[in-house]
């Protein structure tokens, strides 16, 4: 029986989900049906499983669904003391990084500059259109530093528990996440597209 290890963003990225529903309920009521009807093996990191509740309020956590849910995953840790991997994968990991970090501080630099020309020569703000103009340019840098630091990059610790877990049971990878998946494929994982997931997991 196939392995499954599920990142958190097809429950909640829903606008390509490929027939699992529109919404994170209705994601979660399908794949519970399909697990206990299938039998199959879908796994989850404790990080994982954090981040999923965490989109969920107090209330929300204690509803039946949730828990049914969780009830027929297999959570699991990866064990970093018994994976290892190729040095040249670190070495691209931290190369990746410096290069990010570099271009983000770049952006920092060019958002504080058009901030310095946008205020030169205006006459004294008040302090409610201050914080207007100026939270316009901080929206933006924060905009741009994240597409440069975080777009298509492993961001948390938990991306890397999803690639170092389907790494240790040889499970399929299955995230919306062009980061994890990139980062999954130098690792060497086994992926699943979302567009073919439902349609395994129905056929047993």
């Amino acid at each position: 029986m196939e392995k499954y290890i599920l990142d958190t963003n097809i429950f909640f990225n829903t606008q390509n989900n490929f027939g699992l529903g529109k919404k994170a309920k209705e994601v979660i009521l399908k794949l519970t049906a399909i697990i206990k009807e299938k039998k199959q093996q879908i796994f989850m990191p404790p990080s994982a499983v954090d981040e999923f509740l965490s989109f969920f309020s107090e209330e929300e956590k204690k509803q039946s669904f949730i828990n049914n849910f969780l009830s027929l995953i297999v959570i699991k840790s990866p064990d970093y003391n018994k994976i290892s991997f190729p040095a040249n994968i670190f070495h691209q990991l931290i190369k990746e990084i410096r290069s990010r970090s570099y271009r983000g501080l770049t952006i920092a630099e060019e958002e504080v500059k058009n901030a310095a020309l946008l205020m030169t020569g205006e006459k004294k703000l008040e302090k409610k259109d201050f914080q207007i103009k100026i939270g316009k340019i901080i929206k933006k840098l924060r905009e741009r530093y994240r597409q440069a630091t975080r777009f298509g990059f492993l961001d948390s610790t938990t991306d890397l528990d999803l690639i170092v877990l389907a790494k240790e049971i040889d499970g399929f990878l299955v995230s919306t996440d062009e980061g994890v998946v990139y980062w999954g494929r130098i690792f060497g994982v086994k992926e699943m597209p979302l567009q073919f997931f439902l349609k395994k997991l129905e056929a047993g």
